[in-house]
């Protein structure tokens, strides 16, 4: 490894907070019996040898596996290796903006929308006049931060409406596509979604790499930081338990907890469908290969909701979604063999 790699890596493991490194020593400890001393040594020795941080070493249950297997994991500065040598950042703009992503892949989206930022007040009081609510979205922000659900009758008219938009800054105005009757009835208080991760290969052809299918928790109106299980990728079903969108903590799930729906075995409808708009999205902009995209399944099949071009890699190897201990890095290089992961 190069100097400059070491430095930035112990840099950051350095600037972590010790209250927060202390915690998650304190957790680990608890659950492996392993000293923090030991613990705290192995952690740094991780991050020097494999870009990994301390809640990656805890989400992957590092202190059980040996060298020879870590390395079989992309962790933390693997995944921004990854980012960066796969995605332009000239053309990362059209999956940072909502509203660029939403005029370059409308047609995967199959709703009607709003730019907020170019449209007149007459624009969004006709929009407001069409529809019964609809899901408002901050321009740059992810995760759902910023992100509401609005009713049109909770606003006198168009105009509060109109200028309640204009006040809080929204980027973009979306139609609230539904769930799928299976999805809704596991979990109907927000839009449940599949995370479905491509990547173009070295030979130029699209490759859907891995999904998850998400469901939202405690009644949030996105499924973010909510339970997600890996989706085989030839049948679309969920043959592990789901694990919690916190990945570092080991919650797992195998009923909804909220409406007791079992989820084990779940089947994504429009699979084949969803597998095939994945893949022809991807290419849409090959300039950015590496995309982690945010599928809805609606009663009438797919539609794309958003793509992320630095998308999250800790759910990709989890403990007890899978039977094996190996990572990602083996399949990853498999389809991107020019991957520079150390």
């Amino acid at each position: 490894m190069g100097a400059t790699k070491l430095s930035y890596r112990l840099r950051v493991l350095s600037g972590a907070r010790f209250s927060k490194l202390n915690e998650k020593l304190s957790y680990i400890h608890s659950i492996s019996g392993r000293s923090k001393a030991w613990l705290l040594k192995d952690i740094i020795h991780c991050a020097r040898k494999f870009g990994s941080g301390y809640n990656d070493y805890t989400t992957y249950h590092f202190w059980k596996l040996d060298d020879a297997t870590r390395d079989t994991y992309i962790t933390r500065f693997r995944s921004k290796a990854l980012v960066t040598q796969m995605n332009d950042p000239e053309y990362v703009h059209f999956f940072d903006n909502k509203n660029e992503f939403d005029e370059r892949f409308a047609e995967y989206e199959k709703r009607s929308f709003v730019d907020v930022e170019s449209a007149s007040d007459e624009e969004i009081r006709e929009y407001f006049a069409g529809r019964d609510k609809t899901f408002a979205k901050m321009k740059d922000l992810s995760c759902g931060t910023g992100a509401e659900k609005l009713y049109m009758k909770d606003f006198r008219d168009a105009d509060q409406f109109c200028a309640y938009v204009r006040e809080k800054g929204f980027g973009v105005l979306e139609d609230v596509l539904e769930n799928h009757p299976d999805l809704q009835e596991i979990n109907p208080y927000c839009l449940n979604t599949v995370r479905m991760i491509t990547l173009i290969g070295d030979d130029g052809k699209p490759y859907l790499f891995f999904a998850a299918l998400k469901f939202g928790l405690e009644k949030r109106v996105v499924d973010v930081f909510g339970m997600h299980a890996p989706v085989d990728l030839e049948t679309g079903i969920c043959n592990y338990p789901f694990h919690s969108g916190e990945t570092s903590l080991d919650r797992f799930y195998t009923e909804h907890p909220v409406t007791h729906k079992n989820v084990i075995g779940f089947k994504v409808p429009f699979w084949e469908e969803a597998r095939e708009l994945a893949l022809r999205a991807a290419m849409e902009i090959p300039q950015v290969r590496y995309v982690g995209w945010d599928m809805a399944i609606t009663p009438d099949g797919p539609a794309i909701i958003e793509g992320n071009n630095y998308s999250s890699y800790d759910y990709m190897q989890l403990p007890k979604q899978s039977d094996s201990t190996i990572g990602v890095i083996p399949d990853i290089l498999k389809i991107v063999p020019s991957y520079k992961y150390k």
